[in-house]
């Protein structure tokens, strides 16, 4: 199959979603490191649903025989000032594959990818329980008297762990 810019910005991707996991344990052993457990499980379990995500585009990369590579993944950073840093960063990240995902969508709709298109409309769902998750507990966070109110919000509520979705795509090796 020959390379497009929708199949070299889904490569591109695949290393986004995998530096995303890798900042996600960082900042999982950060909040573990601040014992902040309902904090650190849920980062932990960001980092699990990134790298299916990665994953999920090596599938869709392989099924349609598509040449790529992985790439390596950049430095993340691991120290926090405040409990409100990691959440903003991890807010940023999440805004930004948003838009790297927008940006995948519509070159596939350029390219008239249908079989692109419709694989990218999973992520643009999924993006929008992303930011709402990350806006949500950053704003928390702000609000929150003590670290303890932000680890009971957590333990009470069911953000951002919605299980897994029937409908989204297989990840190459299965979702972990």
């Amino acid at each position: 199959m020959t390379t497009t810019s929708f199949n070299a910005l889904l490569s591109t991707q695949i290393g986004n979603e995998f530096t995303a996991s890798q900042q996600y344990i960082a900042v999982a052993t950060w909040f573990a490191n601040q014992d902040l457990p309902q904090l650190a499980r849920y980062f932990y379990r960001q980092s699990v649903e990134e790298r299916n995500h990665a994953m999920m585009m090596v599938q869709y990369m392989l099924d349609r025989n598509i040449a790529f590579t992985i790439p390596g993944v950049p430095a993340v950073r691991n120290d926090f000032a405040s409990v409100t840093e990691p959440l903003a960063l991890a807010l940023q990240q999440e805004k930004e594959v948003t838009k790297n995902i927008e940006d995948l969508f519509r070159a596939a709709r350029g390219e008239n990818d249908a079989l692109g298109e419709q694989f990218m409309l999973w992520f643009l769902k999924e993006q929008v329980e992303e930011v709402a998750s990350m806006t949500t507990l950053l704003n928390i966070a702000e609000r929150a008297d003590n670290l303890f109110d932000i680890e009971n919000f957590i333990a009470r509520e069911t953000i951002g762990d919605g299980g897994r979705d029937a409908s989204a795509p297989e990840a190459a090796g299965g979702a972990l």
